[in-house]
């Protein structure tokens, strides 16, 4: 990290980081280590968690425009969540948490069951090579864990400027049972809550289309 992100961290992780009991890997969640939402952010409000939130462009635009909700930022590499915190705290955000853990077991041992009232995966990496592209997080099993984290009515929202990968999402979400899809026609509407990022720039210079998925979580039997 470069000296402004080892500041921020060492100053500003108290207010903004949660501690995640580990299980071996670095970036583990403990299978024990769920957090109480109304501890965490002081208040009983909707919780948005964005999976792989980089620099956190996208998180400090949501949680400024909208102070009512909680937010959550998931990502693994310190030195993106160190710049999350500096550009959050120099915003005045304090509705927005982090963790520094692999996404599916935040979801899955973090945070409480039916718990999360929005869950976004904008960009993902698109393991663009053929050998690689088991290794994509929205596969089947990832449908399951999502399903579980969401609230009944919950939304999943995705974003991807591949078009392999964003008709895979489309094959695995239609697919999963606990979903429906929240958009008629092809694709989604760009959401409006979506900051353009590096990523998103990235992609339309190199003209690859972006393409939007939405999926409701049905409700529970």
């Amino acid at each position: 990290m470069s000296e402004a992100q080892e500041r921020a961290w060492a100053e500003l992780s108290a207010d903004y980081l949660i501690d995640v009991p580990r299980a071996e890997a670095a970036t583990s969640v403990a299978a024990d280590a769920a957090i109480d939402p109304v501890q965490v952010w002081g208040r009983e409000a909707p919780v948005t968690v964005e999976i792989g939130a980089g620099q956190g462009h996208a998180m400090i635009h949501a949680a400024g425009a909208a102070p009512e909700r909680n937010f959550l930022a998931v990502e693994v590499f310190k030195a993106g969540l160190a710049r999350t915190m500096r550009d959050a705290d120099r915003a005045g955000v304090r509705n927005l948490r982090l963790v520094e853990a692999n996404a599916p077991e935040v979801l899955q041992h973090l945070l409480p069951p039916a718990s999360v009232d929005e869950l976004w995966v904008f960009f993902p990496d698109p393991w663009h090579k053929k050998k690689h592209t088991k290794r994509r997080l929205v596969q089947p099993e990832f449908a399951q864990i999502a399903a579980a984290a969401l609230r009944d009515g919950g939304v999943l929202r995705l974003a991807t400027d591949w078009e392999d990968y964003a008709l895979q999402m489309r094959h695995v979400l239609d697919a999963a049972p606990p979903f429906e899809r929240a958009f008629a026609g092809e694709w989604a509407e760009r959401f409006d809550g979506r900051v353009v990022t590096a990523f998103e720039r990235k992609g339309a210079r190199a003209g690859r289309d972006i393409r939007d998925l939405a999926y409701r979580r049905i409700a529970r039997a």
